[in-house]
């Protein structure tokens, strides 16, 4: 039946995938509507347990998937490339960088870099437990580690580790650009099957519902400046209106694809991006505090990067790290698949070490250099300025106008936060586009021809749940966002263990497992004095003992492991064999001494 209505639809995709993915989508919205309070308590009591009893949880994962990554980049799966072995990078380095910028992290950028650092600076979250006092310079400090620590490595972690898999998976053995496509090594056939296509589901709500946080941030913090700047009042109404505004530009973006669209929004993003960090750096006249500050604080944070990692607030027991840290990574990890499948798709051609160390270390650095610079320039205003950011940010809780209100200390205030609300609006609607294109070829399992409209209708269930959560859930549609999210996020984390499980099995049983080391053998040695107890001594026979230590065989010959590979003819024909053998996963019989042969 299911396959019927898709082909009267003219669809072009999974029925199951994408019918059972609309289908929750178009529950939840009802469901927000119509229920809004019993599913507002609900959705409050099921993330309160959680972040209880698992928050530590989510504090140890995303540190696990950065060593991981980081062993798998310097050891020898280092140079493994993402695609053809003599295929180049698919785009030039400035463009890769630009593309990465503008639909992972840009619209964070610009939402929290002023207010995350100011937040921590007027409330510290270890005051209690390092006894810093609010304002003062020691919790500026540690205001600028928790910025660094939930801003760079770690975040950029998150959306590694699947980025990683997914260009491997998709470019190395020519899966689909699917999540289920990760599990190949364990599930074999059964990515097409109903455990594959559960886990495409699960991922598909994950991103709509990671997308539709990031927006409805966004929308906040647009009608925020839009009410300072002309006095749009903030309510559900104006909310609803950039809503539609940004969402519509996003399915204009949509249909003209990934070199028109995206890749044209991305590099006006970062020239515009940069263009505001320099006007904040030079023009507030505290440019050689904000430098030295950053440089202090990144060598800060290097040293309290260890403590931070596994910090889990049970000292104090304040609920801090609950409604900030947990819910980032909650957060972080339901559109990780959305822009982990971006990344891998501008990543084809490129080894493991240079997409690891470029897609942690750039993005990385470039947070670094812009939380650091607003930061300090934040602590200026209030330590040696007007202040007022503080008052505002922490004691009104106006965290969506923090940019606009540290703005408004700067000259050309207004032109200035107008284009801060017009880059704004240009990194959300890269980011609904990036999602519904990705979001799209996750639903078809593949990257070619796809009808228009199947793109269009998940920019429109962004906005759809984007104005439910935000909108439709009370007053305080932000707790909505972050008590939703922090119950998707759980599936992606137990995921994300399996995944990395997964990418390894892949790279061993793809780049052939390394022999043993062989070395030099030598006889038991005995001292001399038992040496001759034992030859006086008929029961002991010293045939396999020496008093000079001598080797019994000679050092080991080093050949080249790599043999020529030969062209086989594919197993991927019809009836030919299970999906296991067909891409790898299967272990091929070993002659009798047990090594394999070159294919």
């Amino acid at each position: 039946m299911l396959t019927k209505f898709h082909d009267a639809l003219r669809l072009r995709t999974s029925p199951v995938i994408f019918f059972g993915s609309a289908a929750i989508i178009i529950a939840f919205v009802v469901g927000t509507i119509a229920f809004t309070e019993p599913l507002n308590k609900a959705t409050t009591a099921a993330s309160d347990w959680l972040l209880t009893n698992l928050g530590w949880f989510y504090i140890l994962g995303v540190t696990v998937f950065l060593a991981f990554l980081l062993f798998i980049a310097m050891g020898r799966f280092g140079r493994v490339k993402l695609g053809p072995d003599e295929e180049p990078p698919e785009h030039s380095g400035g463009a890769w960088f630009a593309m990465l910028f503008a639909a992972g992290i840009g619209s964070i950028l610009m939402f929290w870099g002023v207010a995350e650092p100011i937040s921590h600076f007027g409330d510290p979250p270890r005051g209690v437990e390092l006894g810093l006092e609010a304002g003062t310079w020691g919790a500026a400090r540690d205001a600028m580690n928790f910025t660094y620590y939930h801003f760079t490595l770690h975040t950029w972690t998150i959306f590694t580790l699947p980025a990683l898999c997914f260009a491997y998976f998709i470019h190395k053995r020519n899966l689909p650009p699917r999540v289920s496509s990760i599990f190949q090594p364990i599930l074999g056939e059964g990515i097409h099957g109903p455990i594959g296509k559960f886990i495409d589901i699960v991922a598909i709500i994950g991103t709509i519902f990671g997308i539709a946080v990031s927006v409805g941030l966004g929308t906040l913090q647009i009608n925020g400046g839009l009410n300072q700047l002309f006095g749009v009042p903030e309510t559900a109404g104006w909310n609803l209106i950039i809503i539609g505004v940004v969402c519509g530009l996003a399915l204009i973006s949509v249909s003209l694809g990934l070199d028109k669209g995206i890749k044209v929004l991305s590099n006006i993003n970062i020239v515009v991006a940069v263009l505001l960090l320099l006007f904040v750096l030079v023009a507030g006249g505290s440019t050689l505090f904000i430098l030295k500050g950053t440089l202090e604080s990144f060598g800060s944070y290097l040293v309290n990067l260890p403590e931070l990692a596994l910090w889990n607030d049970t000292m104090s027991n304040s609920g801090w790290q609950n409604t900030w840290t947990v819910f980032y990574w909650a957060w972080t990890i339901t559109w990780s698949p959305f822009v982990g499948i971006f990344i891998a798709r501008i990543s084809k051609g490129r080894t493991i070490r240079q997409f690891v160390s470029g897609v942690l270390a750039v993005p990385a650095g470039f947070s670094v250099i812009w939380f650091g610079i607003f930061g300090y320039a934040s602590f200026d205003i209030e330590l040696n300025g007007e202040g007022g950011l503080v008052d505002r940010v922490v004691g009104e809780g106006d965290i969506p106008g923090a940019l606009f209100a540290f703005l408004d200390h700067y000259p050309l205030a207004f032109p200035v936060s107008v284009i801060a609300i017009i880059l704004v609006i240009i990194f959300f609607v890269t980011s609904v586009d990036s999602a519904a294109l990705v979001t799209d070829s996750m639903a078809n399992g593949h990257e070619d021809y796809n009808p228009l409209g199947q793109r269009i209708f998940w920019g429109v269930s962004i906005a759809l749940v984007t104005a439910a959560l935000l909108v439709f859930s009370g007053e305080d549609g932000l707790t909505a966002l972050q008590s939703t999210i922090i119950l998707v996020g759980l599936p992606f984390f137990i995921m994300g263990w399996f995944q990395m499980y997964a990418l390894l099995r892949a790279l061993k049983e793809d780049a052939g497992e390394m022999p043993r080391m062989r070395t030099r053998e030598w006889a038991q040695v005995l001292p001399p004095e038992e040496y001759e107890r034992r030859e006086d001594d008929a029961e002991f026979d010293t045939e396999d003992y020496v008093v000079e230590p001598t080797y019994t065989t000679e050092i080991p010959i080093m050949r080249d492991p790599y043999e020529e590979v030969e062209e086989v003819e594919p197993e991927g024909a019809a009836g030919s064999g299970s999906l296991a053998a067909r891409t790898g996963s299967s272990r091929p019989e070993l002659p009798e001494d047990g090594r394999p042969q070159s294919r």
